[in-house]
């Protein structure tokens, strides 16, 4: 995610090999496609664009953009990119060939605003889920003495019971596990009308707006090139 995760979860990526961060390869380039299918949030023109190690393909709104490699790579390469809106605001991180653990040493209380499974990445007979969730609430903080809210791409089943373990949003990818979203951050996510509310009263308003929905199209639409 681009902003911290928390303490109780933790996500590296391997070695990392230095990189210059430049302008896409023709793999990394957005290829124009027309209009919008019915039924589809308030941009009306989107764009599909392949990672530069020419592996995933997403869709996204054209007035967007995304900077590909968005930092340096890990050993053994893989894709690192960063969707932000017509304002240069982050919205989402993509990023592939990462090592992942975590340790669920406390449980909070949370809310799935969405979950959508994902069967276009399907590995290993498991289809990962689409989903926006939060950890928290005005009594009792989430991690690190904190509200959370996330939206992202996981292999793990969405939380049950009255409690839950840290967010924790990574999907099977190969060679080892891949992640696609962001922690909600009111700096970035933009509500109008709702900077006045409490962290994650604004998540939920946030979740109402066309710009979440195109977020959600966005994600949802990560898929294997070729």
């Amino acid at each position: 995610m681009t902003t911290p995760a928390s303490p109780s979860s933790t996500a590296t990526s391997t070695t990392a090999a230095p990189t210059t961060a430049g302008t896409p390869t023709a793999a990394g380039s957005p290829t124009a496609t027309s209009g919008s299918t019915p039924g589809a949030p308030a941009s009306a023109a989107w764009t599909s664009f392949t990672t530069a190690d020419g592996q995933l393909i997403l869709d996204l709104p054209a007035a967007w953009s995304v900077r590909d490699p968005a930092g340096e790579l890990p050993e053994g390469g893989g894709a690192f990119a960063e969707v932000t809106n017509q304002a240069g605001k982050p919205l989402a991180t993509l990023r592939t060939n990462m090592a992942t653990g975590s340790t669920c040493t406390e449980r909070f209380p949370y809310e799935v605003l969405e979950s959508q499974e994902l069967p276009a990445l399907t590995q290993n007979g498991t289809a990962p889920r689409y989903i926006f969730e939060t950890r928290g609430n005005s009594t009792t903080p989430g991690p690190a003495d904190t509200p959370a809210a996330a939206y992202g791409i996981q292999t793990s089943q969405p939380p049950a019971g009255d409690s839950a373990c840290a967010i924790f949003q990574f999907f099977t990818w190969p060679p080892t596990a891949a992640m696609f979203g962001a922690f909600f951050s009111p700096e970035n996510n933009v509500t109008p009308g709702a900077e006045s509310l409490p962290y994650l009263e604004q998540a939920k308003k946030y979740a109402q707006t066309d710009e979440y929905r195109d977020i959600k199209r966005m994600i949802t639409s990560l898929r294997p090139a070729g």
